[in-house]
């Protein structure tokens, strides 16, 4: 896993851990669910470790993993009509979306 060993990361996934990065991200959890998400972890990079013994000796690398375009081509539809669109909108204006200001409120 590049510059760390898996089994160092794996040692640093404590509840501790957990409940600092629920944390930063603002979420509340229990300590079931800190438990739990610590055990996931752990269990991530275990798969992770695993990865890393796949010999890979003569395999191009890729920069996509899927090769060539697999894709339809992207083109314009036009399916609903203004009205339509505009049908269940809570608000509307000049037959345009009227949305509450986001920058500069």
């Amino acid at each position: 896993m590049g510059r760390y060993s898996t089994r160092a990361l794996m040692v640093e996934i404590q509840d501790k851990l957990v409940t600092h990065i629920a944390t930063l991200a603002r979420l509340s959890l229990s300590k079931e669910e800190t438990t739990a998400l610590a055990h996931d972890l752990r269990d991530i990079l275990k798969y992770a470790e695993s990865l890393e013994s796949i010999n890979l000796e003569g395999v191009p690398p890729m920069s996509h993993p899927t090769e060539g375009e697999r894709f339809r081509p992207d083109e314009p539809k036009h399916d609903l009509t203004r009205d339509q669109a505009l049908q269940n909108a809570p608000d509307q204006e000049g037959g345009l979306f009227r949305v509450p200001q986001v920058i500069g409120g």
